[in-house]
């Protein structure tokens, strides 16, 4: 069916009266349009013709412009889009979307299902024990529907947090704008499911993009998922989408009605309009689901859209939520991946890759090659060792595969190919970037140019600067910075906060709306950055996101810092010899510190507060200068917009002040979840298991870490234990009897 109206209005004048037979007719024509909709794009059964469709179409676009208000966000000419948003904002899913554990074989299938057999032994009676489904590649998504009409679409994001896509999801054909079902309908149903696009769609979206001059896709889930995260909702509804469900979150029944399975569950999407995944069933045993797995992965490429894998989930809902959940995955469920698909190919040559730390990559450049209909020309190498290890030559015919049907890489030669042409690769001695020799640690497989001023490691620096990985500067991506240093803009990250917009107007497709964005996300990270993400962001070696935490913790400012010796620092958790040479190595570069005095006089100079406690790993001396240290690293003087702190700050103590908490094995929540609640409550989280820990929480499978505590006495909590210590019983109200 193709429709190409015009965007309606949005607004109505209050005083707008609307007769009452044109109020029915519109809402006769909804529902037959969502009627003939759901015939056409979810059952593929229409019962009338394009151009009947098309004309109950118009014919509802002509009333709503007619009358404005008669226009909502569930009415089916909606669907053409027209909403533009600045950015997409977040929203918390009510109840946590969590990924799937993976088998990767029918042992590992059999495995699994004898530990469920373990805890749930009436698993092995049940006539219907597991529910399978083919697991789509596309991008997981909830729509959340409150007394019927949808009200949210959010994608998964982190699995606590994900982007909110209304707008784009109103668009896709397939999924209803309100329920359908004869009896009542929940109050509050949210239903999650994968958006995707078919292959045959994907390859004529790619033609016409092709066609336009425009952007081609890699495979249809990157084409889908780009899709739904546009900000323009046109561009959204010009794509062909689908959602498939799977699943629901959190359920409001208008009644006393309850589904007892998965299959009830699916059954009952189905019946509110949602397309669910073809070829689903029911098995009794793990015996007859490796049948059904095994000829999944045989006929995959018969199902119109991308598959990954199959899921396996038991069927029986009490005995899902009797088993719940670890930190990531439902002990219910698993995803049986399907094996890596392989292709053959020619190795052309093997290029140089030069990362932010100097380390050398190989890349392998391939004559393209369609792999699981993905067009893969480059794969990593990793390193020298990997090279040799693998035995390929320059010029070999290669085996080529997607390792989890995602990422490329090259399995191995194919000698009976060899002609005598092949040549080894001779790993360079010098960067190819600046030319300078380039250096191995002992016991380390990479190459390194130690070269701080190499063209390479300083872009893959800056780049990493504004990335997700240090300062998370939204809307400043890697081609942006890319096109900034070869237009000699920025050479150092604290170039990016003396940007001015006649400095982006040369950029490509850079105007003055963009422009303004673009400094406006800049100066917003720089307001809100703390000290452990600016620690990220410096790319120090080795110093990652737990151990930039724990830095802070204990030094408070840049300032103390970049004073502490060796010996001071390897008193801080986490950090070893290595970790704490390559800290100090980092502020004695000239280079470095000519950066922090720029970072410093542009305001980007975060302190911590200082709590009433010690902080932890610091003697009392440390401690004090680093809470008293003024701004006088490097001679710098503080911005009048970043006063500098003339005292100690005090932050609430709260249940857990003063206490450190490590965490081990698997929880019912995300392990970051928990330590921010820890962290909530005045905890610091370590990284190691020493004397200087007061609780190990575990959960399941602890590990090594319960033994070691055990042996040096360290109280060890459960996770409801732990849960508990965070809200302390208040104490009993005294009386004066």
């Amino acid at each position: 069916m193709i429709t190409t109206p015009d965007t309606h209005s949005q607004a109505a004048p209050a005083e707008e009266q609307i007769p009452q037979q044109a109020t029915e007719r519109a809402q006769e024509l909804a529902r037959l349009l969502e009627y003939h909709g759901w015939r056409y794009h979810v059952l593929d059964e229409p019962e009338i013709g394009d151009a009947e469709y098309d004309g109950l179409f118009q014919e509802l676009l002509s009333l709503e412009r007619q009358y404005p208000s008669l226009a909502s966000p569930s009415s089916p000419t909606s669907r053409v889009g027209g909403a533009v948003q600045d950015f997409l904002p977040t929203a918390r899913h009510s109840l946590p979307m969590y990924s799937l554990d993976n088998v990767f074989s029918l042992d590992e299938w059999y495995a699994f299902t004898e530990k469920l057999a373990r805890f749930v032994p009436e698993l092995n009676a049940a006539e219907s024990a597991f529910w399978l489904e083919p697991k789509m590649d596309g991008l997981a998504m909830e729509l959340v529907y409150e007394d019927g009409v949808l009200t949210t679409a959010l994608t998964r994001g982190n699995g606590l947090t994900g982007e909110i896509v209304t707008e784009n999801m109103r668009t896709v054909k397939n999924i209803p704008l309100r329920l359908q079902g004869s009896g009542p309908l929940p109050r509050l149903l949210e239903v999650r499911g994968e958006v995707v696009m078919a292959r045959e769609d994907f390859a004529a979206l790619n033609a016409m993009q092709a066609a336009k001059g425009g952007k081609t896709f890699a495979n249809p889930r990157n084409a889908a998922a780009g899709s739904v995260r546009q900000l323009d909702s046109r561009i959204a509804a010009a794509r062909p989408l689908r959602f498939i469900g799977y699943g629901v979150g959190q359920v409001v029944m208008a009644d006393s009605s309850v589904w007892k399975t998965q299959q009830e569950t699916i059954l009952a999407l189905k019946d509110y309009g949602f397309s669910v995944a073809p070829g689903t069933c029911l098995c009794a045993t793990p015996q007859e689901a490796a049948l059904w797995f095994t000829a999944l992965e045989r006929d995959r490429h018969s199902y119109p859209f991308d598959l990954d894998g199959g899921v396996a989930k038991i069927n029986d809902l009490t005995l899902q939520e009797s088993l719940g959940y670890t930190a990531r995955f439902p002990r219910w469920a698993t995803a049986f991946k399907f094996a890596a698909l392989q292709a053959r190919t020619v190795l052309e040559d093997i290029m140089i890759q030069v990362g932010r730390t100097g380390v050398l990559t190989p890349v392998a450049v391939l004559s393209p090659v369609n792999v699981g209909g993905v067009t893969v020309s480059r794969a990593t190498l990793h390193n020298e060792a990997e090279i040799e290890a693998r035995g390929v030559l320059l010029g070999d015919t290669v085996i080529v595969q997607r390792a989890g049907d995602v990422i490329p890489e090259v399995v191995g030669p194919v000698p009976e190919n060899r002609t005598g042409s092949e040549k080894p690769f001779v790993f360079p001695s010098f960067c190819p970037e600046c030319g300078n020799r380039v250096h191995r640690e002992p016991g380390e497989a990479a190459w390194r140019c130690v070269n701080r001023l190499c063209p390479a490691v300083r872009r893959e620096s800056i780049k990493h600067f504004v990335s997700k990985a240090g300062l998370d500067v939204k809307g400043v991506g890697a081609k942006w910075v890319e096109m900034l240093i070869d237009n000699g803009k920025i050479t150092s990250p604290a170039d990016f906060f003396s940007l001015r917009e006649k400095d982006l107007y040369g950029l490509d497709r850079m105007g003055r709306t963009l422009a303004a964005k673009f400094l406006h996300s800049l100066a917003d990270a720089r307001e809100k950055a703390t000290l452990p993400r600016l620690l990220c962001a410096l790319g120090i070696r080795h110093v990652g996101e737990q151990t930039a935490k724990s830095l802070a913790r204990a030094f408070l400012s840049l300032d103390a810092l970049a004073l502490a010796s060796e010996e001071e620092l390897r008193n801080i958790d986490d950090v070893g010899p290595e970790v704490a040479s390559a800290i100090t190595g980092f502020f004695a570069e000239e280079g470095n510190q000519t950066l922090l005095a720029s970072l410093k006089n542009l305001g980007l100079w975060p302190e911590m507060a200082v709590r009433k406690q010690a902080v932890k790993g610091v003697d009392a001396a440390t401690s004090g200068r680093a809470a008293t240290f003024q701004l006088s690293l490097f001679g710098a003087t503080p911005p009048s917009s970043s006063p500098a702190q003339t005292g100690p700050m005090e932050t609430p103590a709260g249940p857990l002040a003063g206490k450190t908490l490590l965490f081990t094995g698997s929880l019912s929540m995300p392990r970051s979840r928990a330590e921010a609640l820890a962290e909530e409550a005045g905890a610091d989280i370590l990284g190691s298991v020493s004397k200087k820990l007061n609780y190990l929480v575990v959960g399941e499978s602890p590990g090594s870490k319960l033994a070691k505590a055990e042996s040096l006495g360290i109280a060890v909590l459960t996770e409801q234990e732990f849960l508990r210590l965070l809200h302390p019983p208040a104490p009993p109200e005294s009386s004066d009897a």
